[in-house]
Protein backbone atom coordinates (compact mmCIF):
# COMPACT_ATOMS: atom_id res chain seq x y z
CA UNK A 1 0.00 0.00 0.00
CA UNK A 2 1.52 3.68 -1.06
CA UNK A 3 1.45 6.06 1.79
CA UNK A 4 2.26 8.96 -1.27
CA UNK A 5 2.04 9.65 -4.77
CA UNK A 6 6.16 9.20 -6.11
CA UNK A 7 5.23 11.31 -9.03
CA UNK A 8 7.65 10.80 -12.34
CA UNK A 9 10.07 7.99 -11.28
CA UNK A 10 14.12 8.21 -11.85
CA UNK A 11 17.89 6.80 -11.32
CA UNK A 12 21.20 7.94 -11.36
CA UNK A 13 23.30 6.09 -13.40
CA UNK A 14 24.88 5.13 -10.68
CA UNK A 15 22.06 3.52 -8.64
CA UNK A 16 21.16 1.53 -11.52
CA UNK A 17 24.47 0.50 -12.05
CA UNK A 18 25.25 -0.41 -8.05
CA UNK A 19 21.51 -2.25 -8.67
CA UNK A 20 22.66 -4.25 -11.51
CA UNK A 21 26.29 -5.16 -9.49
CA UNK A 22 24.12 -6.42 -6.56
CA UNK A 23 21.73 -8.21 -8.67
CA UNK A 24 18.40 -6.20 -7.26
CA UNK A 25 15.45 -4.34 -8.29
CA UNK A 26 14.73 -1.04 -8.38
CA UNK A 27 11.41 -1.88 -7.74
CA UNK A 28 11.74 -3.73 -5.13
CA UNK A 29 13.11 -0.50 -2.78
CA UNK A 30 10.71 1.35 -4.84
CA UNK A 31 7.91 -0.29 -2.68
CA UNK A 32 9.55 -0.81 0.56
CA UNK A 33 10.07 3.23 -0.01
CA UNK A 34 6.01 3.96 -0.61
CA UNK A 35 5.24 1.86 1.93
CA UNK A 36 7.05 3.88 4.65
CA UNK A 37 9.94 1.65 5.02
CA UNK A 38 12.49 4.39 5.04
CA UNK A 39 15.24 1.38 5.33
CA UNK A 40 18.73 2.53 7.21
CA UNK A 41 17.63 5.93 8.14
CA UNK A 42 18.10 6.96 11.87
CA UNK A 43 15.44 7.72 14.34
CA UNK A 44 15.17 11.19 13.97
CA UNK A 45 15.15 10.75 10.16
CA UNK A 46 12.05 8.35 10.55
CA UNK A 47 10.23 11.13 12.67
CA UNK A 48 11.06 13.52 10.24
CA UNK A 49 9.98 11.10 7.35
CA UNK A 50 6.93 10.92 9.05
CA UNK A 51 5.92 14.80 9.65
CA UNK A 52 6.93 14.92 6.20
CA UNK A 53 4.28 12.89 5.17
CA UNK A 54 1.63 15.31 7.01
CA UNK A 55 3.07 18.37 5.97
CA UNK A 56 4.29 17.11 1.97
CA UNK A 57 7.95 17.30 2.81
CA UNK A 58 10.75 15.93 1.27
CA UNK A 59 10.80 12.24 2.06
CA UNK A 60 14.48 10.33 2.54
CA UNK A 61 15.03 6.68 2.45
CA UNK A 62 18.56 4.61 2.72
CA UNK A 63 18.82 0.79 1.72
CA UNK A 64 21.84 -0.84 1.71
CA UNK A 65 22.36 -3.02 -1.29
CA UNK A 66 23.34 -7.02 -0.35
CA UNK A 67 26.51 -5.66 -2.09
CA UNK A 68 27.02 -3.15 0.38
CA UNK A 69 26.62 -0.47 -1.26
CA UNK A 70 24.21 2.45 -0.09
CA UNK A 71 21.30 3.85 -2.51
CA UNK A 72 18.83 6.85 -1.42
CA UNK A 73 15.36 7.12 -1.98
CA UNK A 74 14.32 10.67 -2.12
CA UNK A 75 10.99 11.70 -2.86
CA UNK A 76 10.66 15.95 -3.78
CA UNK A 77 8.37 17.95 -1.37
CA UNK A 78 6.04 19.00 -4.54
CA UNK A 79 5.89 14.69 -4.81
CA UNK A 80 6.70 15.37 -8.44
CA UNK A 81 9.42 13.07 -8.52
CA UNK A 82 11.50 9.91 -6.69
Amino acid sequence: MNRFNPGQVVATPGALAALEVSGESLFDYLTRHLSGDWGDVNAEDTQENELSLKHSWRLLSAYTLKSGTTIWVITEADRSST
